[in-house]
Parts: structure tokens; sequence; C-alpha cells
């Protein structure tokens, strides 16, 4: 594949070392040709998804809201909390995290006014982390590698953060399926009254997603008796009309990381180092041809429902409720707990130094899980904690 966007809108950022699946790349060429289409790069952690690939980034003269997909506004949030590392007990932590996917029992119109969110049918699952691959991670600074930018982010290596990755949950996939339904996959003329119906949905559900995201780590946080202050939060799905050359077009980010919001972080599985790193944005470095973006995390590995299969022979559930990291891990659903496997996943090492490789970002830190919360069973869903109704404090910003 040609890696210039003068010869081609196909443009894959992976080094000979990265092993991308054949049916990604066919996704990324197909996406490519369609209609109005200007650019299509693939990041190191390209992988299938539902007719379209996921850790790549696409620039049109039009929207195409399938690009998007369901979880629109879907990223990460960081936050510097309290909690002291080498007190830090993860087994007694998972203890007292329950009752997390029920309904936030606390003031919803309140935080919604603060949010300036307005109503919708999908507000009861404000606050809950949701399916897949979405998480909230207890981690620490490991490796700091630039002390000035943590320093600059306001980071304290004796204290824990915590990572959240989570979306617009039901509220995305309604809005998606709403303009399929009237619109099937073409794409949506900019001036069009579809595309701006859609626009104001898609940047409302990005709202929501963000306040989402805040509200999780407010009742994990409350759950474990700490506070926090967020440092970061960046968007991965989404599409926004900027600038190109003079050119108003529409870059759509399907599982891809801002390179023009400041740093981010690049997760690897449960089971491995996250990176934190700053994106290098200079004319010199090909920033253009990565289209301003990063790779969002590891990038698949194999497709769900495989994971059981492979590794259930040798690797009990129990087994997995561990990392080769020390770190503990609370996900009661034990089809998600396997397909949600480090070995599921490709190798964040690996994508990070593609990326860095590329000129495209420098590495400031690395973060180690200490404690990965997906889900709990029903049964252990109806206990609340007494801390859950509080009102956020001034410092969770």
């Amino acid at each position: 594949m040609d890696n210039s966007l003068d010869k081609t809108p196909v443009h894959l950022i992976a080094s000979s070392e990265t092993w991308i699946e054949g049916e990604a790349l066919r996704q990324l060429e197909h996406t490519a040709a369609l209609p109005g289409m200007c650019a299509a790069v693939g990041l190191p952690d390209l992988h299938p998804g539902k007719g379209y690939p996921i850790g790549a980034a696409f620039l049109a003269d039009r929207l195409y809201p399938a690009l998007v997909g369901n979880d629109i506004g879907c990223g990460m949030g960081l936050w510097q909390t309290d909690l002291a590392v080498r007190k830090f007990k993860p087994e007694r932590a998972a203890e007292r995290l329950t009752a997390l996917e029920g309904p936030w029992d606390g003031d919803l119109d309140t935080w919604r006014t603060e949010q300036g969110l307005a109503p919708t049918a999908f507000d009861q699952a404000l606050g809950t982390i949701g399916g897949g691959n979405h998480f909230a991670e207890v981690q620490s600074l490991t490796e700091v590698f630039d002390p000035s930018a943590v320093a600059e982010l306001n980071l304290d290596p004796e204290r824990l953060l915590l990572l959240v990755h989570s979306g617009s949950r039901g509220l995305g996939e309604s809005v998606l399926r709403t303009v399929i339904d009237q619109h099937g996959h073409t794409g949506l003329e900019p001036a069009s009254a579809a595309a701006r119906d859609y626009l104001q949905a898609h940047d409302h559900a990005i709202r929501w997603a963000e306040a989402n995201r805040r509200l999780i780590a407010l009742r994990l946080l409350d759950a474990l008796g700490a506070e926090g202050e967020r440092r970061l939060d960046v968007w991965h799905n989404l599409v926004q009309a900027i600038d190109w050359t003079g050119e108003t077009l529409w870059l759509h980010r399907k599982g891809a990381a801002p390179a023009d919001r400041g740093p981010v972080v690049i997760p690897g599985s449960r089971g491995s180092l996250s990176y934190l790193v700053k994106p290098l944005l200079t004319k010199d470095n090909g920033i253009d041809s990565s289209l301003r973006s990063l790779a969002h995390g590891a990038g698949r590995k194999w497709k769900r429902g495989e994971a059981r299969p492979r590794l259930s022979a040798r690797q009990r559930p129990e087994d997995l409720q561990k990392t080769a990291l020390g770190g503990w891990v609370v996900c009661e659903d034990k089809e998600l707990l396997y397909d949600e496997a480090p070995e599921a996943y490709k190798a964040v090492d690996r994508v990070v130094a593609d990326l860095v490789d590329a000129g495209l970002c420098q590495v400031i830190a690395t973060l180690r899980p200490a404690l990965t919360y997906k889900i709990r069973r029903p049964d252990r869903q109806g206990t609340h904690s007494h801390r859950q109704d509080r009102k956020p404090k001034r410092g969770r910003r």
C-alpha cells in the first residue's frame, strides 16, 4: 500500500513488524473509495469493524455518520486521585466497587443542568461504563520519560490515577439508527437539513459521553472514599469540520485519538502498560498525513467470541482476574472476561513505537494497571455505596 497522500487517499501508519489483518486493510481501501472521500488513514491499531475499520481516520467533503459509528463521543478521561500508591490494596478496593451498573442515585436533574445537557430517554445510563472494551482503571505512574510534561499535567507519581473509557451508551446508538434508517450509509451533504439534524444530535451525544465519563469517575471515586481532579479528556469517535488548506472538510475519527488536543493516553490491554504521550504537531513530521490523529489503543488481535475457545483450556476465569503485572480485574461476565483478555489484543508497545518512529508523538510516561473494573453480576448491583449520592466537590472537574 502506497504511503503517500499525494498518490492515493489511503495511508497506513504501521511498521512491517505490526500485524494488520487483511480484512482491516480491505475495509480501509473500501472506505477510501466512498464518494467525496479525500483521504483515509489506518493507524497501527487498525482492525476490522462492522463494515468500516476501527483505528482509522477519514477526510471527506461530506458527512458519513456510519464512519463515526454508534458510540459517538466514546473516549478517554484521566483523573488524578488522592489515593496513595503504596497503600492501595486492589483486591480490597474491588470489594467496594458495587452497584456501578445501575442508575446513579444522585440528583440527575441538577447534574444534567451543570453539564449543559438536555434530557434524553437514555439518561438512566449516565454514569455507567457499558460493555465491550469499556472500562474504568486505577493506574500508577510507572516510568516517567518527560518530567516537565508530567509536572505540566500536575500528575503526582505518589498518587494513583483513574482512567475511564466509555461513550454515549444507547444515546449514540439511537442517533446512528435514526440517520441510517432515513438515509442509509450514503454521505450527507453538509448544507442539507439531514446533516444539520445529525450534527445537532451528534454534538449532544459528544457532550453526553463526556459527562458520562465524569459521572463514572465520581461514582468510582466515591465508592473508594477518594477525591480526584480531571487532567484530560479526549474523544476518539466523532466527526468535525476542519480547515484543510483553506477548504472546509469533515474529519471522521473511528477509534482514533486526536493529535490536536494535547496529551492523550493510549491504553494497552488490562495486562499491559498504557502510554501517556504528547502529540508532535509540526509541519515537518507528516502530521497531516496522519489526519492529525493517533492510535487510540492496542487494537484487537482476535475477534469477539474467539478468545474463550482459544484460552479456556489453559486459563480458568479466576486465572484472568489477576494480570501478569499484578493488577486485579473485576469482570463477572465470563464471556466478556475472555473477550477482553490481554491475549486478544495487539502489543501496545509496538503500536506506540510505530507512532514514535513516524514522528507523531513522544512518550511522556507509562502507566501500570492496578485495578480494572468492567462489570459485576446482576445480583451484586443492588447494593449502593452510601457515598454515591453526594454532589461532586469543587475539585472534581
